[in-house]
C-alpha cells in the first residue's frame, strides 16, 4: 500500500499564510496585475498607480517564476523610463487573498 504525501488527502485544507511580502515604498515598488504575455519574457502590466507599463521578467527569475495572465506581482519601475518596469515578485493564491483582506488590492 502506498503512503500519500501532502496534506493528508483533504482538499478542503488551505495552506495558512504566515508572512506575505508587501511592496516597499522606499525601494519604489508597486503592485501590478499581469495583462497579456508578449513573449520573450515581456508582459503588459496594469499597475496600481493607474499606469500601464511593459514589464520584463529578469533572467534570474524567469525559470523559477511562471507568470500567467491575471497574476498579482510586485514591480519596480525604471528610473529613466517610467513606461517600463521589472517584475521582482509573484504572489500565490493564498497570498492574494490575504492582500485583498488587508486592503492592499483595490
Amino acid at each position: 500500500m502506498r503512503k500519500s504525501k501532502g496534506n493528508s488527502g483533504n482538499p478542503s485544507e488551505t495552506p495558512e499564510v504566515t508572512r506575505v511580502r508587501t511592496p516597499r515604498k522606499d525601494k519604489n515598488e508597486i503592485l501590478a496585475t499581469v495583462g497579456t504575455l508578449l513573449g520573450g519574457k515581456r508582459v503588459t502590466l496594469q499597475c496600481m498607480d493607474g499606469v500601464v507599463r511593459m514589464g520584463r521578467i529578469p533572467g534570474s527569475k524567469k525559470k523559477r517564476m511562471w507568470v500567467r495572465e491575471g497574476d498579482i506581482v510586485i514591480v519596480t519601475p525604471w528610473e529613466f523610463q517610467d513606461s517600463k518596469a521589472d517584475v521582482i515578485w509573484k504572489y500565490t493564491g493564498p497570498q492574494v487573498n490575504w492582500l485583498q483582506r488587508k486592503g492592499y488590492l483595490k
